[in-house]
């Protein structure tokens, strides 16, 4: 065991720099012999360890943000998971988060992974997420990261921090920003499926056939006409579940389509992301 005299300002100083619990500072510059540097290595090693410990733990809550660069032509949303509602309410937690979609922002990177190995001040984003494991007691992790592009891109946090909605529009023209949240709004409370109904995937397309045909065939209605109330069927779901072809909720004298065109002529959404907090 060191001999070497650990002063509380020493420990302070520690705690300070590393974030990390007074009790802890204190074991670490003990075993790093007074070397801060030292000891800054054993309280990251220490963090890897609980990360390690931590990996059965569930981690649903935490913070979904969304932002665009400067230029508006391109948005990203990261979701930044932790155990308790406590530690996503922290200010740090949030900063943290933060800080990880500006580096998104600024060095565009093209997947999850890559998101992963890029740096902050010489440091992985990994490590540091088992620094800050170590740290926060918990853990913590990027789930989600996506991005969009277009010629307007608008941003959107609903509840929080629990929703983030990117929306990316073809034109750049006035009124974009403002018609982009209202349909960035519509996005979060309709959570539609897909832009529109060519976008939807063929499974869901058979699997909504299917649920209709066997609701008609339950009412009773002649098997010669269940394909054609079937196309019906269809046809509602395109209108309640595809953004450009929903009940707009600001208005539902028109659908997102019209009220688009009615912004701009010719403006429409050309994508967007939906990131929900756990789903």
């Amino acid at each position: 065991m060191s001999t070497v005299q650990i002063s509380a300002a020493d420990v302070n100083k520690l705690r300070q720099q590393t974030g990390a619990g007074m009790m802890d500072c204190k074991k670490a510059l003990i075993e790093a012999n007074g070397d801060f540097e030292a000891a800054v290595d054993y309280l990251r090693k220490k963090g890897a360890k609980v990360a390690a410990s931590r990996q059965d733990r569930d981690s649903n809550e935490g913070v979904v943000i969304a932002k665009a660069t400067a230029d508006g032509k391109r948005g990203v949303v990261v979701e930044l998971n932790c155990e308790t509602d406590f530690v996503a309410k922290n200010a740090d937690f949030v900063a943290l988060a933060n800080k990880f979609t500006d580096l998104a922002i600024d060095q565009n990177p093209a997947s999850l992974e890559e998101l992963l190995s890029l740096e902050i001040d010489g440091q992985k984003v990994s490590d540091l997420i088992i620094e800050s494991t170590g740290k926060i007691g918990e853990k913590i992790g990027i789930s989600k990261f996506e991005t969009v592009s277009g010629e307007k891109v608008v941003p959107y946090i609903h509840g929080n921090y629990r929703l983030g909605v990117l929306v990316a529009l073809n034109q750049a023209v006035a009124g974009a920003d403002e018609a982009g949240k209202d349909v960035a709004m519509q996005i979060a409370a309709m959570n539609p499926v897909a832009l529109d109904k060519e976008d939807v995937d063929s499974t869901t397309i058979e699997r909504e056939t299917e649920i209709a045909k066997e609701q008609i065939r339950a009412e009773g209605k002649p098997e010669a006409m269940i394909e054609k109330i079937a196309a019906g069927k269809l046809n509602k779901f395109y209108k309640d579940s595809t953004l450009l072809n929903q009940e707009f909720v600001k208005d539902s004298s028109k659908d997102v389509r019209k009220f688009l065109n009615d912004t701009a002529s010719g403006l429409t959404v050309t994508s967007f992301k939906r990131v929900q907090l756990g789903a």
